[in-house]
């Protein structure tokens, strides 16, 4: 065969021969109220786990911006697309995405999953849904109970909750149980969405109550810094569920955090993506739980917190 006659069968062979694709981006759904600072921690693990965002996967947000009805539209079209993962962060976010799919896996971020009829077994959970959680129904009594501690003479507690959240509506009949216990009075301020959350602040601080605790709730760490300014700004003490709330100036934080758990989801959702089922993968419950005590507040507030209470906390805003 003559070189020219060689070249050009080459040259023709190369161009037939099928171009190698590129791999296919698998795409993670996320269904949360908004981009707050813990989702930085999901995708900063799944980057260690060798799922990087633009590389391997890409990130499909839906945010329901504090509108927690939403939620159900925004899952479907995560359905619709379709995702292969979706992350739930949230009790709303976390029925929304159930009712919307019994195939695609579900990873929740959330409180409690049992309660609120997210699952029905933590150890074998259902077949598309794993997670992991903080039992807030426990962590509300030793709210309530540091609340005592701190705040001298304590009587009256304001609780500022989203309605539309069951898990908020399952944690206040603990709060009324405990309140009983502790011979305190409970007054509940509840919000609906964004638009709410300043007339319900307004309400509770002419209620004038001793303290006051904010629900677990992604529709109200939206409105953190409103929150947390208007306690100051009233000289009401309150504690907060999750380390954002301290990062504003709020005085006591206590819970689970929050950029753990979605180092966790990440985990479960780099095995899931590697073709590991749902339902083989038990709910983890929290274990990271923290006690953050802001002096500078509570200087503010007039208030000096017992020497016993400041050597159990996991930090100390001066």
């Amino acid at each position: 065969m003559r070189r020219r006659e060689l070249v050009a069968l080459m040259c023709s062979a190369a161009l037939s021969w099928p171009a190698r694709a590129e791999p296919k981006l698998r795409r993670i759904g996320l269904l949360a109220s908004r981009p707050l600072p813990p989702l930085e921690s999901f995708k900063k693990k799944l980057a260690e786990l060798g799922y990087a965002e633009g590389k391997s996967i890409a990130i499909v947000p839906r945010f329901a911006e504090g509108g927690d009805g939403r939620y159900p539209a925004l899952a479907w079209e995560l359905v619709a697309l379709p995702v292969d993962v979706i992350v739930a962060w949230g009790t709303p976010a976390s029925l929304a995405a159930k009712r919307a799919t019994a195939k695609i896996p579900i990873v929740v971020v959330t409180g409690d999953v049992v309660n609120t009829g997210i699952v029905s077994n933590l150890a074998r959970p259902e077949a598309n849904i794993t997670g992991v959680i903080a039992i807030n129904v426990e962590l509300e009594e030793k709210r309530l109970e540091l609340l005592k501690e701190v705040v001298p003479r304590l009587k009256r507690v304001a609780i500022l909750a989203n309605w539309l959240n069951p898990l908020n509506r399952i944690n206040l009949e603990t709060a009324h149980r405990v309140a009983r216990d502790l011979s305190l009075t409970i007054d509940v301020f509840q919000v609906r969405g964004n638009d709410e959350v300043d007339g319900a602040l307004r309400a509770l601080v002419e209620a004038r109550p001793d303290a006051a605790l904010l629900a677990a709730d992604t529709l109200l760490l939206n409105n953190r810094k409103l929150i947390a300014d208007t306690m100051a700004q009233n000289r009401i003490p309150a504690i907060y569920p999750f380390r954002e709330y301290s990062d504003v100036g709020g005085f006591i934080t206590y819970g689970a955090n929050l950029s753990i758990m979605f180092q966790h989801a990440a985990e479960y959702v780099a095995r899931i993506l590697k073709g590991e089922r749902p339902h083989n993968l038990p709910v983890q419950q929290a274990t990271a739980f923290e006690l953050i005590i802001s002096l500078k507040a509570a200087a503010g507030l007039g208030l000096t917190v017992p020497p016993a209470v400041q050597v159990r906390a996991d930090e100390i805003v001066e």
